[in-house]
């Protein structure tokens, strides 16, 4: 034993040759390539943003933020505001983890193919077929979900329910919904197998399989992508208030068109005071909970 730990040590480490690779080489040569053409892309100068005349433009804006508005009147509507994007992100992320997990199951290929839950019949090609179709449907959809971003979403939904925090958590929903079918279908496919064989052989149901075999896998894994993406949320229920999706976002905006300093402050504020709230929130709910 003690001569087989140096040699597992010695075929562990990565030889020089492999590193320097010409495939190596070419995919790092690749990647400065591409960052020297998205610099020259984005026409980036850093000279033109912090030099001369724009950095005492900032200073000058950044002077007049001050004081913030603290005025009850004030700060009693920031606060109303505050909590409209609270409820918009949290509601968002529970509508987000309802269609996620209405599709995650349907969009998994080895449930679907791989007998873990079902059993492709040669016999019985329609069961494939509306199976195919099943997941085919399910993946196509989350798909879309996820590719048309969260303020396109919210745009289409106020012009179809108005403006306010409603259409905002729609849109939330609907985008994260996606993102977060995406990831728990990641989780579900790499679940171990050997539970759900060993529960296939004292003859468990498919729902005994799922709710036995699979959900205590995949539900450390799923809580902790739903509080990230509610961490995320809450900034982007702020962005959606640009396109009259209502709390801080929108009222952000108004500050800035406005040329209401003082107040841009106080919401910019409490903006940060939501933020970290959400974020200490999720921290100690993911650690109660995994």
């Amino acid at each position: 034993m003690a001569k087989t730990a140096p040699q597992a040590a010695h075929i562990a480490l990565p030889r020089r040759q492999d590193l320097l690779s010409i495939s190596n080489l070419m995919i790092l040569g690749g990647f400065f390539a591409l960052m020297a053409w998205s610099y020259v892309g984005t026409e980036f100068s850093m000279r033109g943003l912090l030099g001369g005349e724009s950095a005492a433009q900032i200073w000058t804006y950044i002077k007049r933020l001050y004081p913030p508005d603290l005025s009850q009147e004030f700060l009693l509507k920031t606060g109303y505001w505050t909590i409209e994007t609270f409820a918009m992100s949290f509601l968002g992320t529970i509508l987000a983890v309802v269609i996620a997990l209405a599709l995650v199951f349907l969009s998994s290929r080895n449930l679907m193919f791989t007998g873990l839950l079902f059993e492709m019949e040669g016999r019985r090609p329609w069961v494939r077929a509306f199976r195919t179709g099943l997941y085919l449907g399910a993946k196509s959809t989350l798909n879309i979900l996820r590719t048309v971003p969260h303020i396109v979403w919210a745009l289409i939904l106020v012009f179809a329910v108005g403006l306010g925090p409603f259409p905002g958590m729609l849109a939330l929903g609907i985008h994260t919904g996606g993102v977060l079918g995406r990831l728990f279908g990641e989780v579900v496919e790499n679940v171990e197998t050997q539970p759900i064989e060993a529960l296939q052989a004292t003859g468990a149901t498919r729902l005994q399989i799922l709710f036995y075999g699979i959900l205590p896998q995949v539900l450390p894994d799923f809580t902790s992508y739903t509080l990230y993406r509610w961490e995320v949320n809450i900034r982007e229920a702020v962005i959606l208030g640009y396109v009259g999706a209502g709390g801080l976002g929108q009222q952000i905006q108004i500050a800035i068109s406005l040329f209401l300093e003082h107040r841009l402050l106080t919401l910019l504020l409490a903006l940060y005071l939501i933020v970290t709230v959400v974020d200490y929130l999720s921290a100690s709910l993911r650690n109660r909970l995994l």
